[in-house]
């Protein structure tokens, strides 16, 4: 057997580029050539598009793909989530239809888990699945907050199918079409200008027997593969990147590349605000003056380490992953990190903007972002698991510290008091 090594990797990946390259293409035709040649997503196994590569030599491929300039596979949005999700826990009917299209971009994807009434709370969704005497699931209730709704394909649903046990015991995880009639979509106007999230009401939507992933009642640990991926902020299943940046390049794949990305990614474009703009700070600083304001050095020296600290904490995991290390709770370290520096960033932005920092559009500073930075960083505590939750995985999956005296979790769901159970428009 030849030997796998960086430098046979390389040459082969290169070669294949070299013969196979070129921006004239179509976007999803050329993506289909690399998954046919395992370079879509070369840690996977065989025979969903990958190569069983070790997840050090993805990177190889990934900087051959840069090198030349071409376009990866689709890596943006949900479908990351889904990807990651579906390889660990799906059937092998649902990678055949599903992986190949994630990694194409052919279809879109939303992460249907919160609801008005089980935020953080995630085990306590109330959105119910009933499955009926031929194998379909009917589903009724609510979800909110949820990025991608209202152009997604697909979505990953999780759904309570047992009221009669603990409340993580009685969750089922999902694919369910987005575009069918049971189906109500509604986007959410933000403070901050932006409309990223939306309601989904569910009214007697269906899910085929053959959409349920993993097993009934064993939702929540699909739910986790999912959060931790999300918290990771990778793509977590060893893809290959997007390639060449297609802003400057001319070619027909380049242009559907620029489509692509404008409306995978529209509602993402205020998330540098949310994490705080950290790369603003010195800039303002220089421009205002305070720059000599020995209290507003101090500040921004404190924001700065901070910063760095958590770029290199988030290297070191980066860099066990892609030694063969398994995804773990060590992402919510990186989550709760980045909570920390977007408010300590919208601090110092106040310390040197000061009142002029609340005036939003062009009248304001950075043309309104340091105002959008203020209202937007709260979110960064919230999405994908607030820093409480985040607490909690460190004190007891990562520290190994006793757990909290039991609470309803130990009780039958139907047992448990809650506010609102989240119900189906009609």
């Amino acid at each position: 057997m030849t030997e796998v090594t960086e430098a046979s990797v390389r040459a082969e990946v290169r070669a294949w580029l070299e013969a196979n390259w070129g921006p004239d293409q179509g976007l999803v035709e050329w993506r289909e050539k690399l998954v046919d040649a395992g370079w879509a997503a070369p840690t996977w196994p065989k025979r969903w598009g990958g190569r069983d590569l070790p997840p050090a030599l993805a990177a190889v491929v990934d900087q051959e793909i840069r090198r030349i300039g071409a376009v990866g596979v689709a890596r943006t949005g949900i479908r990351t989530l889904a990807a990651a999700t579906l390889l660990a826990h799906g059937a092998d009917h649902q990678k055949e239809k599903f992986l190949r299209r994630s990694l194409t971009g052919e279809d879109a994807w939303c992460q249907l888990f919160s609801e008005p009434g089980s935020g953080s709370d995630l085990a306590g969704a109330t959105t119910r699945a009933e499955r009926r005497p031929d194998g379909r699931w009917i589903v009724n209730g609510q979800k909110v907050w949820t990025t991608s709704a209202h152009h997604a394909d697909w979505g990953l649903l999780l759904a309570r199918t047992d009221w009669d046990v603990p409340k993580h015991q009685g969750l089922t995880y999902f694919v369910i079409d987005m575009k069918q009639p049971g189906v109500e979509v509604h986007q959410l106007r933000q403070m901050n200008g932006h409309a990223s999230f939306n309601q989904v009401f569910f009214t007697d939507a269906v899910v085929p027997a053959d959409h349920l992933v993993g097993e009934i009642g064993g939702g929540w640990a699909v739910a986790t593969t999912t959060l931790m991926n999300e918290r990771r902020g990778a793509d977590g299943v060893g893809s290959v990147g997007t390639g060449a940046a297609a802003s400057d390049r001319q070619g027909r794949i380049y242009d559907e590349e620029r489509a692509e990305v404008a409306t995978v990614m529209e509602p993402y474009k205020w998330y540098p605000q949310r994490a705080g703009r950290v790369d603003l700070v010195l800039k303002r600083a220089r421009e205002t003056g305070k720059i000599d304001d020995p209290v507003v050095r101090q500040e921004i020296a404190k924001l700065l380490i901070l910063a760095r600290s958590a770029e290199w904490t988030a290297r070191r995991a980066r860099a066990a992953q892609a030694a063969g290390g398994p995804q773990g709770p060590e992402g919510s370290l990186g989550k709760l990190a980045a909570s920390h520096v977007a408010r300590a960033a919208a601090r110092v932005h106040t310390l040197i903007s000061g009142a002029d920092a609340m005036l939003s559009s062009e009248d304001g500073p950075e043309n309104g972002i340091i105002a959008e930075v203020l209202i937007s960083v709260p979110a960064v505590s919230i999405a994908g698991g607030t820093d409480e939750i985040q607490r909690n995985i460190i004190s007891e999956r990562v520290l190994r510290m006793p757990r909290e005296p039991a609470t309803d979790t130990d009780r039958p769901f139907r047992d448990v008091p809650r506010n609102a159970v989240g119900q189906s428009r009609r």
